[in-house]
């Protein structure tokens, strides 16, 4: 009777197979990133200064959650998009047009007109730019009869070196004062935004994220490429122009709120690829942000508190994200 009993219950599921499921490798990133944003919230205030304290580095907090959710889920999304994981939606030129517009703006006022201009007016400027730039491509290269996403690269590619070229001519006119003002406005500041236009880009971010959440079973047939997709009844053309638009206004947005970042979203896509352990959009996509919470929070707890060096973590992510490049062009290469 005890052997019958034995024998009739269930297995107890192994740690191996629990881990092998998605849900319970995305509750235990969420339990990290929380435990590491505690620490950097709480970690070395003094008592006198709680509160402000924890007013400044919470809004260094959400600043960061708000870009990894724009770069993460856009970089995830332009993959499927272009089945190929070493892009990034940099490559439509996003970084070169901030560049254009900050050295324009630079070379017309001079350093003292671009420090007093008003801030809400550049970051609306520069948004309605980049997003411009990115409509007008998609409608000349995609929506039309060459409807081709690779010949659209390779445009923005284009597009984007001559910009750079043309930005790079006009700094070597600038005066050393203007010329250091440009190449601060170049680099990324990810712990002291602007609360209101924080407010406006996460906004965006979030209409961004409301409209792709009823398209995830379709980001999922997309992975399958166009022919499938066709067959499965997906409209394609119309599809990946919205999902084009999305992502243009996330990446557009969370450049003008701190800067560029080349390869973040480079690292925290292919990073989620692997810890997901599923190729759904409703895993990846959440595992992409929290990967990138964790990069930024975990990456400026260290430099801060560790090592001194708090404005340094973006020309960091820069640098590993370019040898993870390499590192993805050779393996692809090899293989």
């Amino acid at each position: 009777m005890l052997t019958d009993t034995v024998a009739a219950a269930p297995a107890r599921p192994s740690v191996r197979s629990l881990w092998a499921r998605p849900g319970v490798r995305l509750g235990a990133l969420a339990a990290v990133v929380a435990v590491v944003a505690a620490f950097y919230l709480l970690w070395d205030i003094p008592p006198s200064v709680l509160l402000l304290g924890l007013q400044i580095r919470g809004l260094s907090i959400l600043s960061m959650i708000v870009v990894a959710a724009a770069v993460g889920i856009s970089t995830v999304v332009f993959h499927t998009i272009t089945q190929n994981r070493i892009l990034t939606p940099s490559i439509m030129g996003f970084d070169s047009f901030f560049g254009l517009i900050v050295t324009l703006t630079v070379f017309a006022f001079g350093s003292v007109g671009f420090l007093r201009a008003d801030s809400y007016l550049m970051w609306a400027i520069q948004v309605l730019v980049m997003v411009g730039f990115s409509v007008f491509l998609f409608t000349w290269m995609f929506a039309g009869k060459r409807r081709s996403i690779h010949l659209m690269l390779l445009v923005g590619i284009v597009l984007g070196t001559f910009f750079r070229s043309f930005t790079e001519w006009m700094q070597r006119m600038l005066d050393p004062i203007d010329f250091q003002v440009v190449s601060d406005a170049m680099f990324a500041s990810l712990t002291k935004p602007d609360p209101t236009l924080l407010l406006f880009t996460a906004v965006l971010v979030a209409g961004g994220v409301a409209i792709l959440l009823p398209m995830l079973r379709t980001l999922d047939v997309l992975t399958l490429g166009e022919p499938a997709a066709v067959g499965l009844g997906v409209n394609h053309r119309r599809t990946v122009m919205i999902l084009f638009l999305v992502v243009s206004v996330m990446i557009a947005a969370s450049t003008a709120l701190v800067g560029p970042i080349m390869f973040f979203g480079l690292i925290v896509a292919n990073l989620a690829y692997s810890y997901a352990g599923s190729f759904r959009h409703r895993w990846t996509l959440p595992t992409a942000v929290l990967l990138g919470v964790l990069c930024l929070v975990g990456g400026q707890l260290v430099l801060e508190q560790v090592l001194g060096f708090g404005g340094m973590l973006s020309t960091i992510i820069e640098f590993v994200g370019g040898l993870f490049f390499l590192f993805l062009v050779l393996r692809k290469g090899a293989r």
